[in-house]
């Protein structure tokens, strides 16, 4: 895989994406098969078990119909708007039962699957409208790995079940992440920045982030001169950029090391950003 392959819509459906899309949603339903009790709470969540597989379901579904060039509104792509709209599919979407959620994840894994392999599909490249804003088809396919990764890291947890999570995949989810990152910034925590961050995930893919002001360019490679460079595993970047890990906590663990002339800005990276 290219550092950031397909970035922004660059038109190559990235190696390994079929497959990490079906693995991850097979996993997810793994975990889900096991689960006694849907109703338990899931860590650092309002959600319990039953309402996070919905949700997912519901998720892999509207991607699915995405990928078949249907439109569909959800939210508006701020944060607070995609909670308040996850709030009200839910609430239209009773079911909560393991089993049904469970083969509906896989079921609208594969449904997206088949539309994004049809010529058709690939024809509206870089025009499909998302919850995240327009982006390619290429780009919507890492989306919902991501996406996937993020709640199965979740119910993972909740269930003391093993995650999902693994190099591969994580890097799967680059085109999404550096897609989005611009979008989800939040400007008020990056007023008055200027860094040239260098991201290295260890063993593997790397991209640059350059602040001005309030603002962020991320390109497929790092900067010449950066002040900051972050080398992390990519498991632990993943849980970061979903908010899932602290960067404290990623550093005192040994999965995250920095250098360069700034070094001290590394921990406020993930903290530029509001992941919805």
């Amino acid at each position: 895989m290219e550092s950031v392959n397909g970035q922004g819509g660059g038109g190559t459906w990235p190696t390994g994406l079929d497959e990490a899309i079906r693995a991850t949603a097979a996993d997810i339903a793994t975990t889900l098969r096991g689960a006694s009790d849907t109703g338990a709470p899931v860590p650092g969540s309002r959600w319990t078990v039953g309402e996070a597989a919905a949700h997912l379901a519901q998720a892999n579904e509207l991607m699915a119909h995405l990928a078949d060039g249907k439109e569909r509104g959800y939210g508006d792509g701020t944060p607070q708007g995609l909670a308040e709209a996850n709030q009200r599919a839910l609430a239209a979407f009773a079911e909560r039962r393991a089993e049904p959620l469970a083969a509906m994840i896989v079921e609208q894994a594969d449904a997206f699957l088949r539309s994004a392999a049809r010529p058709a599909s690939h024809a509206s490249h870089g025009e499909l409208v998302t919850p995240m804003g327009p982006m390619s088809l290429e780009v919507l396919g890492s989306y919902l790995l991501t996406h996937m990764l993020g709640h199965g890291y979740d119910l993972a947890r909740a269930l003391g079940s093993p995650h999902m999570l693994d190099r591969a995949r994580v890097e799967l989810t680059l085109p999404f992440l550096t897609t989005a990152m611009p979008r989800v910034l939040d400007t008020s925590a990056a007023a008055g920045l200027t860094a040239r961050y260098a991201i290295h995930l260890r063993g593997g893919a790397c991209f640059g982030a350059t602040f001005t002001d309030g603002a962020v360019t991320v390109t497929p490679r790092p900067p010449s001169r950066p002040d900051c460079t972050i080398l992390t595993e990519p498991v632990a970047f993943l849980l970061m950029a979903l908010g899932r890990l602290g960067p404290w906590s990623a550093v005192a663990r040994g999965r995250v090391l920095t250098w360069g002339r700034k070094p001290w800005l590394a921990p406020r990276f993930p903290t530029l950003f509001s992941p919805p």
